[in-house]
């Protein structure tokens, strides 16, 4: 296996309001030697703003913000904006992140050509109930599961709550004149691909898209560590293997669940096949600050950050800090296609 070095603990709870809870599931953009750290703060009210902090290399860090970089403005945000993904695309700033009125939990962006000053584009997940889901979902000759987890919203959240949209992110670049965004309909990682934002706020589009959801599905639970899903992590890194995918599985038991980080390659010109996956966790929940906190045994990768030929891996830490994991990236790669995905 390979080898993972620990760096610990970057980011902690504040006695500032925004963030006395927890501070996790950090996007991540990297400039130079800076790297910009947009992260969810929770209040213990359980509410959701975002955080901002900068790191001077890796690890050291520069600036913390003492108020919000963005809070909840709008009805479909009134209960919290989580778990942001940055990229950007020749000179605009995109960001991604998951946004929560009490019932549904949607993807919404934002963009700009200044990091600080984005533009709010509002939501970009399809606003299509469970229960009419699941009928489209018949057409589309998808595992039992995609049942299962209708059924869980549906009691969690009543037969008119829309689908759960989590783990959205772009590539760092177009992909045959379009943009791609990875997400998850549980229980399995997806991909989309558009011209332009509004498409995606355009429920005949998400219809059609769901109508043949197998066909975009990139990546299943396929080991133990991710029986229960999978979920996107980082935002891909182009390298000359393939994509490099930073991403989340989980596995459950009746005593507990656990999320692990893992790592996949996926061709470059069409990212819905596989090249290559890990058979085992990148990272795995071993130290008490990933052991217990507001939820228990959690690594929840989101963002990532290249210093010196190593992928340093920034990730949530029992939903309670967030922390950084480092790997050689060239050691990585070739661990990887040890692991080929047979034809």
């Amino acid at each position: 296996m390979i080898k993972i070095d620990r760096h610990g603990i970057i980011l902690r709870p504040t006695k500032l309001k925004f963030e006395n809870k927890s501070v996790l599931n950090p996007g991540i953009l990297q400039e130079g030697n800076k790297v910009h750290i947009v992260y969810r703060a929770i209040n213990e009210d359980l509410m959701s703003s975002l955080g901002y902090a900068r790191l001077k290399g890796p690890l050291k860090l520069e600036e913390r913000w003492d108020k919000p970089f963005m809070s909840p403005e709008y009805k479909y945000e009134k209960k919290g904006i989580e778990d942001p993904r940055i990229t950007k695309i020749k000179d605009i700033y995109y960001m991604v992140h998951v946004v929560h009125d009490g019932k549904h939990a949607l993807l919404a962006y934002s963009s700009g050509k200044d990091l600080f000053k984005m533009d709010r584009g509002g939501v970009i997940s399809p606003r299509i109930t469970y229960s009419r889901a699941g009928k489209i979902f018949r057409y589309s000759k998808l595992k039992d599961d995609y049942y299962f987890f209708e059924s869980f919203y549906k009691e969690y959240g009543g037969k008119n709550v829309f689908i759960w949209e989590k783990d959205g992110m772009l590539f760092p670049e177009k992909i045959k004149g379009r943009y791609a965004m990875l997400h998850r309909i549980l229980p399995d990682i997806q991909i989309i691909y558009f011209k332009d934002f509004a498409e995606l706020q355009d429920n005949m589009l998400w219809m059609e898209y769901l109508m043949h959801l197998s066909e975009y599905v990139v990546m299943e639970g396929k080991y133990g560590f991710e029986q229960r899903h999978v979920g996107g992590g980082a935002p891909p890194i182009r390298t000359k293997a393939g994509w490099l995918l930073i991403f989340h599985g989980t596995e459950e038991s009746n005593k507990r669940r656990i999320y692990h980080g893992a790592a996949a390659l996926l061709d470059l010109h069409n990212p819905t096949k596989v090249i290559a996956r890990l058979p085992y966790p990148l990272i795995s929940p071993k130290y008490k600050y990933e052991l217990q906190g507001l939820v228990d045994n959690v690594v929840f990768p989101t963002g990532t950050a290249i210093f010196n030929r190593r992928l340093y891996i920034y990730y949530g830490a029992s939903d309670t800090y967030i922390a950084v994991a480092s790997v050689g990236l060239k050691e990585l790669v070739k661990e990887l296609l040890k692991h080929k995905e047979k034809k």
